[in-house]
């Protein structure tokens, strides 16, 4: 479609007629918001709009990359709709997984449009959550699985945000009816995250009907496409891949619209490799070097008669790494860990934890020591707090700290940060052997909700079938106690150096 140059009268743009700038959202934009669409937001807003117009009913997926314009293309297609059927008593709907603060920054920007708009004359908010401009009305909800929003009309067009974050049930059951009785088009935006979500149902519907008449109804992008139009994008997300690694899930859903399953290895071949570094197991510290503690706490034996094969699997685990600072100027600019030691204690009594682990920080001077402060492990935590005053982090876990943990963890190793030890003998290697198999029994599931909860570690009752016995995490849950140094400023220090100020009374002496 040829778009007509703009002209200028007196230093502003000329006024195009009401008409013409309703013609399509291109205009629209241009014209009335002094906005011009991008490529990729033209065919999705050119697309949406036909089906509206024309009755098609189609139901359309847009998966744009993060911070790549998803959202302002939906405000100017909301504002055209609004204006173009201002005479008609029609209904707009928009969900979003969340009231706060979803639904309320889309009225927002939905607002930013409509105001000083020459096209849109008079628009009215009504109880909060409706538009309305003339007689065309759009109304915000949440999707949240608490929400009642049972009983709405979306007549003109049905908007489901960040699709992937709206529970199956709840849609089928009380936000796809909103659209049935007039058969309206439906608009599923969002990003990839995994193939039980229900952006990724749609996609696959959408995908099948296209093949069957040829008509798109799919709007897939990746960072590349973007880039294309937009090269500062493109530097964006090459900031992000050098930060998080071109295989992190944030990375592959977010930027590049790829799906993830949602119950797999944690761990899978090509992470392990990033994670098997060239640096030699260490069994003292090296002159000039920065060291942390991550330790993982377990129960103590409180039996008499011995250790059992299954207490024998719940140990205490140590890992010690060593910190190398980031280089100003570089695109990371954060510290890389290099695990040179583990040590494991089992059933052992955390008095005697106590004592051992603080002689090795005597020995290794570590500037942070993370321990695990859950259950029993507080109170080792608390005796570590006063010996190794000042750098003693106590780590809570649950359901939410767990999570973070796992893919802060995944962060590091699949951006080449976290890396381990070459074994030097055979009780080192059996140590990292242990680790490896841990690894690779380590299990992750992606909770629904917006929260995107992850579940991770290896499920208990475990066992290998190579020997029948139990595998436990411990020694993964210690490695990834890593990322909790992220949080540390990890900067070489120097002796302190004291300047003696001369003595104002003596320099006053010499006078008389």
């Amino acid at each position: 479609m040829a778009l007509e140059d703009d002209h200028e009268v007196n230093g502003s743009v000329l006024v195009k007629g009401i008409e013409e700038m309703l013609a399509n959202p291109v205009l629209f934009a241009r014209y009335a918001s002094h906005l011009e669409l991008r490529s990729y937001q033209v065919e999705v807003a050119c697309a949406i709009v036909h089906s509206v117009r024309e009755g098609l009913g189609l139901s359309f997926v847009v998966m744009f990359p993060r911070q790549s314009g998803k959202n302002e293309v939906q405000a100017q297609l909301e504002a055209y709709l609004l204006a173009l059927y201002s005479q008609k008593e029609v209904e707009i709907v928009k969900i979003s997984p969340t009231w706060k603060p979803q639904s309320i920054n889309a009225m927002r920007r939905l607002e930013r449009v409509l105001k000083d708009n020459p096209v849109v004359e008079s628009w009215q908010k009504e109880s909060g959550y409706i538009y309305r401009v003339g007689s065309a009305r759009m109304f915000f909800f949440s999707g949240s699985p608490e929400a009642n929003i049972v009983g709405a009309t979306a007549s003109l067009l049905l908007e489901v945000d960040e699709a992937q974050n709206i529970r199956i049930e709840k849609f089928d059951t009380e936000i796809a009816p909103m659209a049935a009785s007039t058969h309206a088009t439906r608009v599923f935006w969002g990003t990839a995250w995994t193939s039980q979500t229900l952006l990724a149902r749609e996609l696959r519907a959408a995908r099948e009907a296209e093949a069957q008449d040829g008509m798109r109804r799919t709007f897939v992008l990746t960072a590349d496409d973007v880039a294309k139009v937009v090269p500062a994008y493109g530097r964006h997300v090459a900031e992000q891949v050098a930060r998080l690694g071109r295989q992190n899930p944030t990375i592959k859903t977010q930027y590049f619209s790829e799906e993830i399953d949602a119950e797999s290895g944690m761990f899978p071949a090509e992470r392990v490799l990033l994670m098997k570094g060239s640096h030699a197991w260490q069994t003292v510290p090296h002159p000039g070097c920065l060291y942390a503690f991550l330790l993982d706490v377990a129960g103590e034996d409180t039996s008499s008669g011995g250790e059992t094969g299954e207490q024998k699997r719940d140990s205490t685990v140590l890992t010690i790494v060593e910190v190398i600072a980031g280089k100003t100027g570089d695109l990371l600019n954060r510290p890389s860990y290099r695990a040179v030691q583990h040590k494991s204690w089992t059933g052992c009594k955390h008095t005697r934890l106590y004592a051992e682990i603080k002689a090795l920080a005597e020995i290794w001077q570590p500037r942070a020591v993370v321990v695990d402060a859950t259950g029993l492990g507080a109170g080792l935590a608390s005796f570590l707090e006063s010996a190794l005053s000042g750098r003693v982090r106590p780590f809570l876990f649950n359901t939410a700290s767990k999570s973070k943990l796992g893919w802060d963890f995944l962060a590091l190793i699949d951006s080449g940060r976290y890396q381990e030890p070459i074994p030097h003998d055979a009780l080192t290697e059996v140590l990292i052997t242990e680790f490896w198999r841990q690894l690779a029994f380590c299990q992750y599931e992606i909770r629904p909700g917006a929260e995107k909860r992850l579940a991770w570690g290896v499920p208990d009752g475990t066992r290998d079938s190579a020997n029948g016995e139990l595998v436990h995490d411990d020694m993964v849950i210690s490695a990834a106690l890593t990322a909790r140094l992220d949080a540390e400023t990890w900067q070489p220090t120097a002796p302190t150096l004291v300047v003696q100020a001369a003595d104002p009374l003596k320099e006053m002496d010499k006078g008389f």
